[in-house]
């Protein structure tokens, strides 16, 4: 069944009609409305007021939800296909790159934005890779828009990528320097971290008598986690490894969000104590190191039941990012609450990273970033039929033909 719009004299103003809305932030509201002006959702329920001359799109028949937050990926800087040449997720030739942006790698003619769009997916952080201690600033974007990234961002720097475990040790392990083993790797992290407070505290000292101050950029990105400005985005699977974690967190007093979090269920209840919030997964991989062997699709129920707030991940390209949604049906099946999972594709990713002010539900001041599914989206068997980024249509699935079809970017600026 096709979905309907209808010609427009204002095309700023859109509403989405009909529908059974689902705002993940509030309660469903069955035949529904959905008003976006200017790019922006300005109203949401039963009895919204559709202006006149707005392009009008008919939802009925459909699920209308928020567009999917992907927490943790590397769409655009690890491109599909390309092998080494499109793999920029590394800087690996220093412990500690926290200066290096995945802003200034990221191509928006990777695939996998394509496919983001056909499963649900606006928005993304898009990830440093996890083979340095400290790898560098993750990028909030949208999935469509640009003719380059800058068009798409929501936020050049929300995170700065830190990784534990069997990555760090084993890339310069095998060089034979530090850091080599797990003590190694958390050392790393803390003389840098006691470095960045000597250097902010030189820097106040300095504006306070007016003199000059040489910026060193590693350490301004590591004094932003300190000050709170940063999320310190630690690449964890182990349960001791996250205790690691945790005892870093707590020397430097950063705000921390776990992610994989392969063992987080075994020190489930001190998560949720501290308030640490876990992005979950891949979990459609093997057990293909160490690290992996206790990897359960069901651990996210774990974690949610004790309190703790979980996102979900693909870790794209690890697990494609259109299969984002059919994880989270996976953790239904295996215990996690159908509301859960829904706010662990949108409105906790978009809590974790500070981007709710945009994304993650259908709410009045957050941007138009609105998908219709042909059910409910944890069915398998739903597919999305309409996306909308912002207001704008830019994916829809011609069911005569099979496909799906995303509007050209470049529509954007006509």
């Amino acid at each position: 069944m096709e979905v309907m719009t209808s010609p427009s004299t204002s095309p700023s103003v859109v509403a989405v009609v009909g529908g059974h809305v689902v705002p993940v932030s509030s309660p469903p509201v069955p035949g529904g409305t959905v008003l976006v002006v200017d790019g922006r959702i300005t109203a949401v329920g039963a009895d919204v007021e559709v202006p006149a001359g707005a392009r009008v799109v008919d939802a009925t028949g459909r699920w209308v939800l928020p567009g999917f937050v992907e927490a943790h990926g590397h769409v655009g800087l690890h491109e599909e296909g390309e092998g080494k040449a499109g793999d920029d997720t590394n800087e690996m030739t220093t412990p500690n790159t926290a200066a290096v942006r995945a802003v200034d790698a990221v191509n928006v003619d990777d695939e996998g934005f394509r496919d983001a769009l056909s499963g649900g997916v606006t928005s993304v952080v898009v990830k440093p890779g996890s083979a340095n201690p400290i790898g560098g600033q993750s990028v909030a974007m949208k999935t469509w828009g640009g003719r380059t990234v800058d068009e798409q961002v929501i936020s050049a720097s929300v995170s700065v990528k830190s990784a534990l475990g069997e990555n760090p040790k084993r890339v310069y392990g095998e060089r034979r320097q530090l850091p080599s083993t797990r003590l190694g790797t958390a050392l790393v992290i803390r003389e840098a971290f006691t470095r960045a407070r000597h250097y902010a505290a030189a820097r106040a000292a300095a504006a306070g008598k007016g003199e000059p101050f040489a910026p060193d950029l590693a350490l301004e990105t590591l004094a932003r986690v300190l000050d709170g400005e940063l999320v310190w985005d630690q690449h964890v699977h182990r349960h001791d490894d996250i205790a690691t974690a945790l005892r870093l967190a707590d020397e430097f007093g950063y705000r921390m969000v776990v992610n994989h979090g392969t063992e987080a269920h075994k020190i489930a209840d001190v998560l949720a104590e501290r308030d640490v919030p876990v992005v979950f997964g891949p979990m459609l991989t093997s057990r293909s190191k160490v690290e992996l062997r206790d990897r359960a699709i069901g651990h996210l129920a774990t974690l949610a039941a004790a309190g703790v707030r979980v996102a979900i991940t693909t870790d794209h390209p690890v697990v494609p990012i259109n299969l984002l949604v059919h994880q989270a049906s996976l953790a239904v099946k295996e215990g996690l609450p159908p509301q859960t999972a829904l706010e662990a594709l949108t409105v906790n990713p978009a809590s974790f990273f500070g981007l709710d002010g945009r994304v993650g539900a259908l709410e009045p001041g957050r941007d138009g970033d609105v998908v219709l599914w042909s059910g409910d989206p944890l069915d398998v068997m739903s597919r999305v039929e309409h996306v909308l980024v912002e207001g704008r249509t830019v994916y829809t699935w011609d069911a005569q033909a099979g496909v799906g079809r995303v509007v050209e970017r470049s529509a954007r600026f006509a």
